[in-house]
């Protein structure tokens, strides 16, 4: 079968490998329907920060259809179609035995922990494994993973009925925690992206209003009303501290962007502000549970989020031109099958 393999930093090569074993106890295979290339997936890629396993078939936000079931798992049949969980939990940790899987001690990811979506199929842990609605186009299903964890987001969030909320960078995640407070919160939504194109998909699909990274965009949208509470979804320590230095008293600002860098950050601010930094990591077992149920409601949205490419050969190439900022939306996804 043919696969998408991760060598090293800047080293992702398509190539010929042996197609899964029969699945062992408790694990189930797929065959692959479609794949989505994370931010996460790039960064990797550029900085080799995550590469545990040469080579690792790369990708951890797939669907798939169950082809080989092994002993002991119960609740999935042959045809069966799945989301997986990126998660790769070792069930053992204190962290894992009080169910909190997404911060366990001896957190793995798929692609890289085992190997993932970028093939034609794959092995995984049944545990892994959430049914999606038959009626969902692959390219769809395969969004469940980004979109469980914006869900994870809005929800640590938690902003009060009618709170504007302030969603810095309109990739991916951002895009997705804008159409998610579209759809969950009755507050006004503003978006802060300096790619214009990216904000303006994101406003149009969410109705969320482009603002400057500045007090005086903020005012003018808001005509007076306090912003408290905040997204951001950069990573980057100059808009984190923009953003603090934005919000009123009693606020909160969610930090779910990958980046590097340290914040110069006197804490005296949060405690006379009274502001919360809210750390955010992938999302809880309900979470995925949930974002998977609301694929098909958010359908139309998400449709216009993603761009399809048809082949695994292709991926290499998106690789490059995402890097260098060429993406033309939101999210790029293979998919195999219809």
């Amino acid at each position: 079968m043919k696969a998408v393999r991760l060598h090293d930093v800047r080293d992702l090569r398509v190539e010929a490998v042996e197609a899964p074993s029969a699945p062992p106890p408790g694990h189930v295979n797929l065959a692959v329907r479609a794949a989505g290339i994370c931010g996460s997936d790039l960064h990797n890629y550029r900085t080799g920060q995550w590469i545990t396993r040469r080579p690792s078939v790369a990708g951890h936000e797939f669907c798939g259809r169950v082809t080989a079931i092994g002993e002991g798992v119960s609740g999935f049949a042959v045809g069966d179609v799945v989301v997986a969980d990126s998660r790769f939990w070792c069930g053992n940790c204190p962290a894992c035995a009080g169910g909190r899987h997404n911060v366990c001690e001896n957190l793995g990811f798929v692609g890289e922990a085992c190997d993932g979506g970028f093939a034609d199929a794959v092995q995984l842990p049944a545990r892994l494994l959430v049914p999606h609605a038959p009626s969902l186009p692959p390219r769809i299903a395969a969004m469940a993973e980004p979109l469980a964890v914006a869900l994870h987001v809005v929800r640590r969030l938690a902003a009060p009925r009618g709170e504007p909320v302030l969603v810095v960078g309109c990739g991916t995640i951002g895009g997705l925690c804008a159409l998610l407070l579209a759809h969950l919160h009755d507050g006004p939504i503003l978006l802060s992206d300096p790619n214009a194109a990216r904000a303006g998909l994101v406003s149009a699909v969410s109705g969320g209003s482009r603002v400057g990274l500045v007090a005086e965009d903020i005012a003018a949208t808001l005509a007076g009303r306090r912003l408290r509470h905040a997204i951001d979804a950069t990573g980057h320590v100059g808009a984190i501290a923009a953003t603090l230095g934005l919000l009123a008293g009693a606020g909160a600002l969610c930090l779910v962007g990958i980046g590097h860098g340290k914040l110069d950050l006197d804490p005296t601010e949060l405690v006379e502000r009274e502001i919360a930094l809210i750390g955010c990591h992938a999302f809880t077992d309900d979470e995925l549970v949930q974002a998977t149920a609301l694929l098909v409601e958010l359908q139309g949205a998400l449709e216009q989020f993603c761009e399809i490419l048809p082949a695994l050969d292709e991926i290499p190439a998106a690789y490059e031109r995402l890097l260098a900022g060429q993406g033309a939306k939101l999210k790029t996804i293979v998919q195999l099958t219809e």
